[in-house]
C-alpha cells in the first residue's frame, strides 16, 4: 500500500479532514473543500454552467510509479448535476503544487460548495509509461479504422 504524504496550506483550516475512505470497500478517499477564510461561513454558490477551482488546502507527495485521479462523486452527480469538469483529473508523481478540484454545475440551480464539503474523491492507480515509436504501418484488427460508435449500438 502506498503512503501518500500530505502538507496542508499555510492558510488552510486544521479542522478539515484529510482524505479519507468512508468504508473498507471504498476505492477513493474523499476530498473535502477547505475554502478561504472569508468565505468559510458562506461557502460558494456555483452558478448553472460555472465552474471553479475548489480548493482543498492541500498539497501531496506521490509515489513514484503512482498517479492520484480526481473523480466525481456520483452522488453530486445525480442529485445536482455537480461533477468534475476533467474527469478524472491526474495529479503526477511530480506535483508539489495546491490541490484544486475543477467543480462544474450541469444542474439547473445554484449549488452551494460548504467549507468543508466532500466535493471528490481521490483514487491512487499505478502508471506504466510507454515508448512511442514512429512506424511505417500499423497491424490490422477487425475494427480497423472505425471509431465513435463503429460496433453499434446496446
Amino acid at each position: 500500500m502506498p503512503t501518500i504524504h500530505v502538507l496542508r496550506e499555510a492558510d488552510a483550516d486544521p479542522a478539515i479532514a484529510l482524505p479519507c475512505y468512508e468504508t473498507s470497500g471504498s476505492a477513493g478517499a474523499d476530498l473535502r473543500a477547505n475554502l478561504p477564510e472569508q468565505d468559510r461561513a458562506t461557502g460558494w454558490a456555483l452558478a448553472p454552467m460555472e465552474r471553479r477551482i475548489v480548493p482543498t488546502g492541500l498539497r501531496v507527495e506521490i509515489p513514484d510509479g503512482f498517479e492520484m485521479q480526481i473523480r466525481p462523486r456520483s452522488g453530486l452527480a445525480a442529485k445536482y448535476g455537480v461533477t468534475l469538469a476533467n474527469a478524472p483529473g491526474t495529479i503526477d508523481s511530480d506535483y508539489r503544487g495546491p490541490l484544486g478540484v475543477i467543480l462544474i454545475n450541469l444542474g439547473d440551480a445554484p449549488f452551494v460548495i460548504g467549507h468543508g464539503d466532500r466535493i471528490a474523491q481521490a483514487v491512487i492507480a499505478p502508471v506504466v509509461q510507454a515508448n512511442y515509436a514512429l512506424a511505417d504501418n500499423l497491424s490490422d484488427t477487425t475494427r480497423g479504422a472505425g471509431g465513435f460508435g463503429s460496433t453499434g449500438r446496446g
